[in-house]
């Protein structure tokens, strides 16, 4: 666990090197995904549990302009619709029924 401070020794965050999360991040309950396939929108930490993806790729591809489609509700809240994510997942869904000829 590392903590960081600003100059003024006012604690910032504390990250944990192991799991490459912070504390600013973490839920206080796990995350139910058959309660998640219910809701219409998900906000971040939800779609990054549902994608596989974690919360600062989604943020990056944000910036980006790429990924996951989204909906910015307000300055700072952020919604992904659930059939958004779904489709984005299944659209590089990699399959191996089409093998034809290779090398024998």
């Amino acid at each position: 666990m590392v903590v960081i401070y600003c100059s003024h020794a006012v604690k910032i965050q504390e990250v944990n090197i192991m799991e490459g999360t912070s504390t600013s991040e973490k839920q206080d309950k796990p995350i139910n995904i058959g309660e998640l396939l219910k809701k219409p929108y998900l906000n971040e930490m939800e779609a990054a549990a549902l994608s596989g993806r974690a919360v600062s790729t989604l943020r990056n591809e944000r910036h980006l302009r790429r990924g996951l489609p989204y909906l910015k509700v307000s300055k700072r809240t952020i919604r992904y619709k659930l059939q958004d994510v779904l489709s984005f997942m299944e659209g590089r869904r990699i399959t191996f029924d089409d093998v034809s000829g290779g090398a024998a």
